[in-house]
């Protein structure tokens, strides 16, 4: 019997597909594409099942990922419109809690809860996608950055959505192979 191999995109669409809350995901990338390929997936699977998305990312890759997904087919101006998609500055939404070189527990709890009160209107489940964590460990805040994901992973228990978390594998410079380590225990999953 001769059977075709199901396509990278069918296999894509059902990996996010089963993401279920309180699931924290982290991919650690060599290539822009392959981040970039991955987030899109996991985006447009929330998006056609009706979950509110929330997106915390560098302009760059928020501007990449909408492309993207304009070219998928996808209105993202609709989506904003509805309260669906909700696009922030990682560096920016990091500002709003980071006090004395540290995230605030509070600060954070009371932005990141009211962002996702936002985005699960009508109790739609929400997934979201954390950049933060990557722009603190490119500038060798190991230690802050570990501090934000066990805030993250917290939160996701609380407030039962996905996370999706992804770190540039260039970030990791001094003691990569501890660093990594560390990160990849602070999540439930690991992807590929």
């Amino acid at each position: 019997m001769n059977m075709k191999a199901p396509s990278v995109a069918v296999d894509a669409r059902k990996y996010w597909a089963e993401v279920m809350p309180p699931d924290h995901l982290v991919q650690i990338y060599q290539e822009d594409e392959a981040f970039l390929t991955a987030l899109e997936a996991y985006v447009a699977v929330g998006l056609a099942a009706g979950e509110g998305v929330v997106l915390i990312a560098t302009p760059v890759h928020l501007d990449a990922l909408e492309e993207r997904l304009q070219q998928r087919g996808i209105d993202v101006h609709a989506a904003i419109h509805a309260r669906n998609y909700f696009a922030l500055d990682a560096e920016e939404t990091l500002s709003h809690f980071y006090v004395d070189g540290q995230p605030d527990e509070e600060h954070f709890g009371l932005l990141l809860t009211e962002v996702l009160r936002q985005a699960g209107l009508g109790r739609r489940p929400v997934r979201a996608f954390g950049e933060m964590v990557g722009i603190l460990c490119a500038r060798g805040e190991e230690d802050t950055m570990l501090r934000l994901e066990h805030l993250w992973h917290r939160l996701c228990w609380e407030r039962s959505f996905v996370l999706f978390c992804a770190y540039s594998r260039n970030v990791f410079t001094h003691d990569a192979s501890r660093v990594i380590r560390a990160v990849c225990e602070c999540h439930s999953r690991v992807v590929a």
